[in-house]
């Protein structure tokens, strides 16, 4: 590696660390900037303007959702809290020796390029000059409210404020939006608050954490051999034999089939919408004093409504027009590098049908081997990354929403990542070539199964 490159990374979430990790096997120098005083990105509650909220826990499963190398302790439960999140990613940080290269409780207040690559404008006042730079600064630190027409004499709050049940004692609660989150305060506010409603859109596909036995995208993966059409029909008849008919509960019928939306991982919302707790509602059309009106007429009375309405991607930092956008969200290509400038990467600015833990690793060490790459095989990548458009939807036709834009299935993206280190001559992204020496690895060689 030439002593010249020096790569800035914006966030020392998972997505940031992961790719810290990547430079530092590659021999490549960087910096994490983090404005927090830890890492450990959205999973610390304590991180302010965070998404994070007392009864938060993986919707992907531990036994698929880690760093390559680094399983979860022995013990962890399936779905683990955000607490033990925390912990487990902060091990990881220490135990990479990564914290060394973090800057920490100082933002990046704007970048702008330079002859030797970016500038970076810190809000502690020295600034940072890199010749790369990876943006890994998340994707729900930006609320989108809804705005509805009339007053409303409660209080209006997006869920990136709610912390802890306790505030829902003696209210009144209506929850907006039954995406993970939505429904996660849906049942929260159904054991604390006085009376609780949940506002639904559209209708969902609810799934079980668990399916015969072992978690739902440990089935999902040992099916994915299956042809898509298969596996969905049998997804389909499961899930219609595990919940019968979920209109009886008022949920609105789906409009779109099984894994063409965000899977909604829940089980306790139905729990409580059979023993009363909470009351289903359609999408809100006004708001009128104390009262919230729905547009099938019906309307309740509540004093706290909470909009779980999801986030906007944001990076402040960037000049307007950096990333060019899709659907509102960055167009790049396989979600990490940018079609126009061979020195801007992000990641993490994707959502998938798994856990994104491993999946991280996995655009880490494209963009370790982009930043490397000289000559011909720089060329060839510039000339793939403008060109270059692979279907990442594994034949499915998502929901046409913000936040499908940049959705990706997790098979197909795993292909396209594979056919890309295959073109380019780059090893393959199993873990143990990706870190031979990781400590899980170097301690004990089967704790992973090859290419998981």
């Amino acid at each position: 590696m030439t002593t010249a490159r020096h790569v800035a990374i914006v966030g020392a979430g998972p997505a940031g660390l992961t790719v810290g990790r990547a430079l530092k096997r590659a021999g490549i120098p960087f910096t994490i900037v983090e404005r927090h005083t830890g890492v450990g990105g959205i999973w610390d509650i304590e991180n302010p303007g965070g998404p994070m909220y007392d009864s938060a826990h993986f919707i992907s499963s531990s036994r698929l959702s880690h760093f390559a190398g680094h399983p979860m302790p022995a013990g962890t439960p399936d779905y683990p809290g955000h607490r033990r999140v925390l912990r487990y990613v902060r091990s990881f940080a220490r135990e990479e020796g990564l914290l060394a290269h973090v800057r920490f409780g100082t933002s990046v207040v704007q970048t702008e390029r330079s002859a030797e690559g970016w500038r970076l404008e810190l809000a502690a006042g020295e600034p940072l000059e890199a010749s790369h730079l990876v943006c890994a600064s998340g994707t729900t630190w930006a609320p989108r409210l809804p705005e509805w027409p009339g007053s409303f004499a409660g209080t209006v709050m997006h869920s990136s404020a709610y912390r802890s049940r306790e505030l829902f004692a003696g209210r009144r609660v209506l929850v907006v939006g039954a995406g993970n989150s939505g429904c996660d305060i849906a049942c929260d506010a159904a054991q604390t608050a006085d009376a609780a409603f949940i506002s639904m859109r559209r209708g969902y596909h609810f799934i079980p954490k668990h399916l015969f036995g072992m978690p739902a995208d440990v089935f999902s993966a040992r099916t994915a051999w299956l042809p898509m059409a298969v596996r969905r029909r049998a997804f389909e008849a499961v899930l219609k034999r595990v919940h019968g008919d979920l209109g009886e509960l008022g949920l609105p019928a789906p409009d779109h089939r099984v894994l063409e939306s965000h899977p909604i991982l829940n089980d306790q919302l139905l729990h409580h919408l059979r023993h009363g707790d909470v009351e289903v509602h359609r999408d809100v059309e006004r708001l009128d004093g104390t009262r919230v009106r729905f547009v099938d007429g019906r309307s309740v009375e509540v004093d706290l409504v909470v909009c779980a309405t999801g986030y906007a991607t944001e990076t402040p930092y960037l000049a307007p027009g950096t990333f060019p956008e899709r659907g509102g969200r960055p167009d790049l290509y396989l979600n990490m590098l940018s079609r126009e400038d061979p020195t801007l990467f992000a990641s993490g600015f994707l959502e998938s049908n798994s856990g994104l833990f491993k999946l991280f690793d996995h655009k880490a060490h494209v963009i370790a081997h982009a930043i490397a790459a000289e000559g011909n095989a720089a060329r060839k990548l510039r000339a793939l990354a403008e060109r270059d458009v692979p279907d990442l939807s594994g034949g499915i036709r998502y929901v046409k929403s913000a936040r499908h834009a940049t959705y990706v299935n997790i098979d197909a993206y795993r292909r396209a990542l594979h056919r890309l280190a295959r073109r380019m001559g780059w090893p393959g992204f199993e873990p143990r070539t990706l870190f031979p020496d990781a400590p899980a690895f170097r301690a004990a060689p089967a704790l992973l199964p090859e290419g998981s």
